[in-house]
């Protein structure tokens, strides 16, 4: 059955896209623990990513270092956290978030925001991107 992730990659839902190519997509989250908050997820719709494969598998890695670099740049974080957990939507995904302290990756913190915030935030994150 068809994942969240891959009606985001066929179009079926809208997304706040970052960055897409023919591998991979990468959109910032509905719920995110801080602003900025954005996944990096292959189009081959794969459950852990231990069994993604290649060249899916290395590119989610290399869109997410230049996703990365411009979230830095975007919300002038200390640090972007990245985390592969995998149980709530049954198709890999790479969370890529700014963080300040260790209590942000708390993923109890995850929460909506207005679409006013995440239109400039991924606008502010794609203008970054090199």
């Amino acid at each position: 059955m068809p994942s969240i992730f891959t009606k985001i990659i066929k179009g079926e839902i809208p997304c706040y896209k970052i960055m897409e190519d023919e591998f991979t997509i990468a959109f910032l989250t509905i719920q995110p623990i801080q602003l900025g908050h954005t996944l990096v997820v292959p189009k081959l719709e794969v459950d852990h990513h231990l069994d993604c494969p290649e060249p899916y598998y290395s590119r989610v890695f290399s869109n997410a270092q230049k996703i990365g670099k411009a979230i830095m740049k975007a919300t002038n974080c200390k640090r972007v956290g990245a985390s592969i957990i995998g149980l709530e939507v049954p198709h890999f995904h790479y969370h890529l978030i700014p963080i300040w302290s260790p209590e942000d990756m708390d993923f109890r913190r995850a929460k909506a925001r207005s679409e006013k915030e995440m239109k400039e935030m991924c606008e502010k994150v794609r203008s970054y991107l090199v």
